[in-house]
């Protein structure tokens, strides 16, 4: 069986361009004392199962993607590949992320390398459900 993949186009892969975008309302995060704060009401984009939102900026100290996964689980990834620090998107209709390069390497939500050029697993952080709010704490 074949291993689903993204499907980008070459130059999207060379350039590192990724698929998932920023949120669509930059307040729908906040970034103090090491936790991220997502105001699920300000992020239409994880109200199905394969949305995600990219957060980076903000005194934010690393990129994080945030993925509402297959399992209608939120994870939460240090959004950068461990071969070449690329981002890194949902595959719809799987329960992983790939990495937006040439490599194509693929972790499952626990961050472990599936296949690609990627040496090492990625770096994946805690969640938490309160209500409307995500806590990721970095």
């Amino acid at each position: 069986m074949e291993t689903p993949t993204l499907h980008r186009n070459i130059f999207q892969r060379v350039l590192g361009i990724c698929a998932t975008k920023p949120p669509s309302n930059p307040d729908c995060w906040t970034f103090e004392d090491r936790t991220l704060t997502v105001s699920l009401s300000l992020a239409p984009e994880l109200a199905q199962p394969n949305g995600a939102i990219r957060m980076e900026g903000k005194n934010l100290p690393e990129r994080v993607l945030l993925v509402k996964g297959e399992d209608g689980e939120y994870h939460a990834f240090e959004n950068q590949c461990t071969h070449g620090k690329r981002r890194l998107d949902p595959i719809p209709e799987t329960s992983q992320v790939q990495c937006c390069s040439v490599g194509k390497s693929i972790f499952d939500y626990d961050g472990k390398r599936l296949s690609g050029s990627a040496k090492d697993d990625i770096k994946t952080y805690p969640v938490e459900v309160q209500e409307d709010k995500i806590l990721i704490v970095l």
